[in-house]
Formats: structure tokens, C-alpha cells, sequence
């Protein structure tokens, strides 16, 4: 049955960056758009309205929902908001941005999902993809919303979509061609509720597959192996410390593909540019990917050396007197933000902090000890920091992020590494992760600036 909204009532939830690609695609279908958005002002309103598109903002309208054929959420919205549960019971269907632009493309949709590296894989995968002369386009979480997508759509498209747990857990009919799963630790808890939670909307990335679909899970992580266990789709896994078969694994200096005749190099591990054993894992998802679109091992090849990892991923920022900056500022969890330290030898300064959104800050007391030569604690979290490291290694206190990188300029002296690896949301003290890693390098700038 073909999905058509023309003249339907249709809600939009959100007037971000993926509410608003939302909007637009539903006019083109002929819908009567309302755009709903908590702010008491939105960037284009007026503009919104003169094209017929009705602008509610301040606190949501019940009656609206209500009244609404469709419902359209953005990922920042949670699910069980009061309205829209009281929408859902009296039948108005409540669907996501990435749900709504699943129904209408013509391409397959390879879709990465995970706790941490989900912006590295969907960007490597694009590249190889792109590399080897497929009609590809990048975004969902990261980049161009899926919604802005669909005009372009051809049957021959490869729509390459990093996809959260906040845009999974308003999925309906939302099937990929490929899912991936990274890994899942636990995060997002402040949203969710309980891991259980989390990993049950991680989980929807695999619910609608058949077995003429994929299905590629880290085979060193058993919560994403457990959590891909009922998947129909075929599997094709991949492991940096666990062989695997069928799937794309480390042999020998190489990374290569395994099957039932045995391995097939596709690059050697020296081709990677990124730091950082678990962007090395990263790196194997998107072969992975690759190997099952039928990428060539050259393009392969070529993507990976032409890749120097992501802005605000283990970004190297500068060198100063023999101190290196890095920023991090992506590591807005517990397991980014060890994996981020566990990069790098001692000599560590780790500036950590913001507003956290659960799991255990005990889980860093090992890195930190075998690593770290001193934290930074910044933002709301800085008593949970104390609370979760004291004894491990000397802890300070920073008012804004100009004192942070001072102090830990200071503290990582002759040689050591100054790592901004918060471990916690930006939203205390900053607008999201790129706001908080953009005054992190400002503040380095400022740094190399001046004379010491």
C-alpha cells in the first residue's frame, strides 16, 4: 500500500535541523504541515508561514496533536512526551524523521548504528562506496537529514545513514539493505531510562530485515552480539581481536575478508591514518560494508588513506612546547571517553565533565591510573568526577573551558597529551558536542597565540 499524506494533517515535532527536512518533504507530498517547537522563536518562521506552513511555538498543543493525521518527530524529542502518548491513544500515529523518509526513497538504505563510532563508519563507508563509483549519499544523524534525501532518490542510490537510538525507537517499517551495529555500552540513560531501554531502540536497526538483507555486528562486543541474535538477515561480521567467518577481521599486518576458502586481503592495516585501536574497528565495519556493495579492495584502499578521521573524533588540534592537543569532544560517554584515553601513552591530562547521562564513571578509574597524568573536571558532573576518580590521579576544578585548557597545559608538561574526553553530554555549558570541541580549539588557538 502506497503511503500518502496528501491533504492529511500532518504535525512536525521539532524545529531542528531533521523537523525542518521533514517539513519540506511533506509539503512536496501535499500535506497540511504544522510545525510544532517548544522555542519561543525559530530561525525562518515567518518565512514558514508565508508559504502556507503553520509555525506553533512556545509548549505544545494537545488539540493539535490530537487532531493530527500523522505525527513526525525529531530525534531530540522524547518519545513519551505527554502529548504525544496522549496522541497515540486515541490512534494518531507518532513516527520518526528517519521512519517518514524510509517510506518514500527509491535507494537502499545501508544504516550504522552503535554507542561510539557510528560518524567515522558512515563517513569511511560513504568514502569507499563513493571510491568505487556508486550513486551514494551520506547523513541521517550526521550531515544531511534522511528526509532531504528522497527528492534524489534512484533506485540505483545507496543512502548511507548514521541512525541513533532516538531516531531507532520511532522507526515502524524502517528496513535497511545493510545495519551495522558498533557496540552498545551504556549511554543516552538519561533518555531511555535502563540499558535494557537503550538496547532494545539499538535493536530496531535489525527488526524489519529479511534474509535477503545483512546484518554486520562487532564480533568483539557481546551486548551487540547478544542484541543481534533474533536478526533474520544474513550475517557478516566483523572483529579486530576475534576471528570471524563469514566477515572482515586483522590477519598478519592485514585486514582481510574471511570466508569458507579462506581470507582475501583487502588493505593493510597501515593504510589506516586514524589513532586509536577502536577507530582500527571502525575502519573494519565499513570494509565490511564495502565488501557486501562489492567495493573493490583499491578503493578500499584509497578511501582509508585519504581519511584523517572527523572533526571533534581524537582530533589532533596542535602542538605547543612539546604538548599535543587533542579534542575529543565526541566522547560524550563513559566508553568513548576511556577509549579515547586508552589511545595514547602516559602523560595523559584529561579534561572531562558536562552533563552526564549515566552509566559508571568508575569504569575510567583504569585507564586513567595506566594513562593519565592528571583530570580537568568541568560543568555539572565535576562532583560525580571527584566522586568516581579521587585516588587515582590528582583531580582539578575549571570554571570554563579557557581555565581547563590553561590548567592542563600546565599540568601535561614537558611531553604529555592534553585530551579534551568529557565523558558526559555538552549541554550545561554549551549548545551540543561541536559548540564545546569549537571553543576547546579556540581556547588551544589562543594558546599558540601567545608567547611563552
Amino acid at each position: 500500500m502506497t503511503f500518502d499524506v496528501h491533504r492529511k494533517r500532518v504535525v512536525v515535532v521539532g524545529g531542528g535541523r531533521s523537523g525542518r527536512a521533514a517539513t519540506e518533504l511533506l509539503v512536496s507530498k501535499g500535506a497540511q504541515v504544522v510545525l510544532s517547537d517548544t522555542g519561543q522563536a525559530l530561525d525562518g518562521a515567518d518565512e514558514l508561514r508565508a508559504r502556507g506552513i503553520e509555525v506553533d511555538l512556545g509548549p505544545h498543543r494537545a488539540d493539535r496533536f490530537a487532531a493530527a493525521d500523522l505525527i513526525v518527530v525529531s530525534p531530540g524529542v522524547p518519545f513519551d512526551q505527554e502529548a504525544l502518548v496522549a496522541a497515540r491513544a486515541v490512534g494518531v500515529p507518532v513516527i520518526g524523521e528517519i521512519e517518514l523518509a524510509s517510506r518514500w526513497l527509491s535507494g537502499r538504505v545501508i544504516a550504522i548504528t552503535g554507542t561510539k563510532g557510528k560518524s567515522t563508519t558512515t563517513t569511511l563507508a560513504a568514502r569507499m562506496l563513493t571510491e568505487a563509483g556508486f550513486d551514494v549519499t551520506a547523513g541521517g544523524n550526521l550531515g544531511t537529514a534522511l528526509s532531504a534525501q528522497v527528492a534524489e532518490s534512484r533506485p540505483s542510490s545507496l543512502h548511507v545513514v548514521e541512525v541513533s537510538s532516538f531516531q531507532l525507537e520511532a522507526t515502524d517499517t524502517f528496513r535497511p539493505w545493510i545495519a551495522v551495529l558498533l557496540n552498545l555500552a551504556h549511554d543516552h540513560l538519561d533518555r531511555h531510562g535502563s540499558i535494557e531501554a537503550y538496547g532494545r531502540a539499538k535493536a530496531r536497526v535489525f527488526a524489519n530485515q529479511t534474509p535477503a538483507d545483512w546484518a554486520v555486528v562487532n564480533a568483539d562486543d557481546p551486548a551487540a552480539l547478544e542484541l543481534a541474535r533474533n536478526a533474520r538477515a544474513r550475517r557478516f561480521d566483523f572483529g579486530v581481536q576475534t576471528p570471524v567467518t563469514p566477515g572482515v577481521t586483522v590477519d598478519g599486518g592485514q585486514i582481510v575478508r574471511r570466508g569458507p576458502t579462506g581470507a582475501t586481503p583487502l588493505l593493510p592495516v597501515t593504510s589506516v591514518r586514524l589513532p586509536g585501536r577502536h577507530l582500527l574497528g571502525d575502519v573494519l565495519a565499513a570494509a565490511a560494508v564495502g565488501t557486501l556493495a562489492g567495493v573493490p579492495p583499491a578503493a578500499m584502499r584509497r578511501a582509508v588513506e585519504g581519511f584523517n578521521g572527523l572533526e571533534h573524533a581524537l582530533e589532533r588540534v596542535a602542538e605547543i612546547d612539546g604538548i599535543r592537543f587533542v579534542n575529543d569532544s565526541k566522547a560524550t560517554n563513559v566508553i568513548s571517553a576511556r577509549r579515547a584515553i586508552e589511545s595514547f601513552d602516559r602523560g595523559v591530562v584529561a579534561i572531562m565533565g558536562g552533563r552526564f547521562k549515566g552509566g559508571d564513571l568508575a569504569d575510567l578509574r583504569e585507564a586513567v591510573a595506566q594513562r593519565a597524568t592528571a583530570v580537568v573536571a568541568i560543568g555539572e558532573a565535576t562532583p560525580l568526577i571527584h566522586a568516581a576518580l579521587e585516588g587515582v590521579t590528582p583531580i582539578h576544578d575549571a570554571a570554563s573551558m579557557s581555565d581547563a585548557v590553561r590548567q592542563a597545559f600546565a599540568l601535561a608538561r614537558p611531553r604529555g597529551v592534553v585530551l579534551l574526553a568529557p565523558a558526559c553530554a555538552s549541554f550545561d555549558m554549551f549548545r551540543d558536542y561541536a559548540e564545546r570541541g569549537r571553543a576547546f580549539k579556540d581556547e588551544v588557538g589562543k594558546l599558540k597565540s601567545t608567547p611563552t
